[in-house]
């Protein structure tokens, strides 16, 4: 993975040290620009995507630690090193005290700046990175919970596409995980260490989602009273998970589509061009094909965004994933199933998915209290799916001829015997099968002929 280099600002009305500044900061990997007074380094500043300032603090016109507070007036964040003389301390700590990141005594050696400028930086980027997870506090991620065969090839999938930079474009339904997903690819790419930064398209009003994504300048708008960072900057790195782009105004997907092609962003209000290294990742509840021809997505767009396509099943295509994920989320409230719950949740369709999973299990958990979630705790149209036949619900039958079949009606005793087995044997297929007084390999076979396996 490549890192955009890092732009430093010298600033010092001497042109051998500024010639000299220029010259070392390039050998030490950076991108340098200088400036031989304080006004042309804050057009330059406005102008251009500036990383770093180091300036001396004696200039004519504008000394630096004037240069610095009309730094901090409009950018917040900017990394300033001031460079002083031995017997002005008490200026240099003026300096730290006004927002400078660091201060260094002439004279010095280049490698003390370097250092100075890593810190600086590397500072820099842990401040940022420590509001946004202020920000977006949540429970961290486990990983994504499934053994079926659909599962394992998406597992697959991830592991392959992950070491790339292409852009991803997940698809799925409502409930089914896509940001998990997203975030498994995250982990699973070099630039794990890097942030993971996600925009919900869907939730933003639209007049905030494009200061949300590209960031503004101090002034931009009506409100904007400081600098913001934008999700992209945010990213850079990392990655920028971009869930419900369907949702995105059209207006505003032009915009993306410039960055993403030419990978770089410019704040609102501002001229500044910020170089990228994001990996975009985009998702959908929508079939995005049919997205494009209803006008909800750039058909640019959504080629840009689908140089790698993620097909996440719905729950109901992995129902042996159901026990799996329904543990996973009793654990956390140490509750447990019984076999005849557990059995009606996997025959169970679950139009919302793993959401809709997650939320009925807190229910019934909260119903349960203590004890283990049976039938009855769960909501009736999933419990009823293996709830035996009544009288009152016999009485109450069609007189269609399959409703009078003996041979059903045994099966549905028969099953009902089994469960009620099953639930008083904790699920031991051996003791269950003793209960009902018939061997274990009779009690497989009626397992598999009922699908309750």
């Amino acid at each position: 993975m490549s890192t955009p280099q890092h732009t430093i600002l010298a600033v010092d009305d001497e042109p051998h040290m500024r010639r000299l500044l220029e010259i070392s900061l390039r050998q030490a990997g950076y991108r340098a620009l200088s400036a031989g007074n304080g006004r042309e380094a804050l057009e330059i500043i406005q102008q251009q995507q500036i990383d770093l300032v180091v300036s001396d603090l004696h200039m004519p016109g504008m000394s630096g630690l004037q240069l610095l507070e009309a730094i901090r007036k409009q950018y917040e964040r900017l990394p300033f090193i001031m460079v002083t003389a031995q017997g002005e301390i008490k200026t240099a700590v003026e300096a730290m005290k006004l927002g400078a990141s660091d201060y260094i005594l002439r004279p010095f050696e280049l490698e003390t700046l370097e250092i100075a400028i890593q810190k600086a930086l590397a500072v820099n980027r842990i401040q940022l990175e420590n509001a946004f997870l202020k920000e977006t506090s949540q429970p961290a991620v486990t990983g994504l919970i499934g053994n079926s065969a659909p599962m394992q090839s998406l597992k697959q999938m991830i592991q392959q596409v992950a070491p790339e930079r292409a852009t991803v474009f997940i698809v799925g339904e409502t409930g089914t995980g896509k940001e998990l997903v997203a975030k498994a690819l995250h982990d699973a790419s070099p630039r794990k260490s890097e942030l993971f930064v996600a925009v919900n398209c869907a939730a933003i009003p639209v007049d905030i989602l494009e200061s949300e994504l590209f960031g503004h300048e101090k002034g931009a708008f009506t409100g904007a009273v400081k600098e913001r960072v934008g999700k992209f900057e945010l990213a850079n790195g990392g990655t920028l998970f971009l869930d419900e782009i369907t949702e995105m105004p059209i207006q505003l997907q032009s915009k993306l589509l410039r960055v993403l092609q030419e990978n770089i962003v410019e704040k609102l209000g501002g001229n500044r061009q910020i170089a990228l290294d994001v990996r975009v990742v985009a998702a959908t509840n929508r079939d995005p094909l049919q997205a494009v021809k209803e006008g909800k997505l750039r058909e640019d767009v959504y080629y840009r965004l689908n140089v790698i396509q993620l097909q996440i099943p719905p729950l109901r295509e992995r129902g042996e994933d159901v026990g799996l994920l329904a543990d996973y989320f009793l654990g956390k409230r140490q509750s447990q199933l019984s076999e005849s719950a557990r059995l009606s949740l996997q025959h169970y369709r679950w139009p919302g998915n793993v959401r809709e999973l997650e939320n009925i299990l807190e229910r019934a958990a909260i119903l349960a209290g203590s004890q283990t979630i049976q039938l009855q705790h769960l909501p009736a149209d999933i419990a009823q799916q293996l709830a035996p036949v009544t009288a009152e619900s016999s009485s109450t039958a069609s007189a269609d001829s399959s409703d009078l079949s003996i041979p059903r009606a045994t099966e549905t005793i028969e099953r009902r015997l089994i469960l009620q087995a099953l639930d008083a044997c904790q699920g031991n297929k051996t003791k269950a099968a003793k209960l009902l007084e018939i061997s274990e390999r009779s009690l497989w076979n009626k397992l598999n002929q009922y699908g309750l396996r």
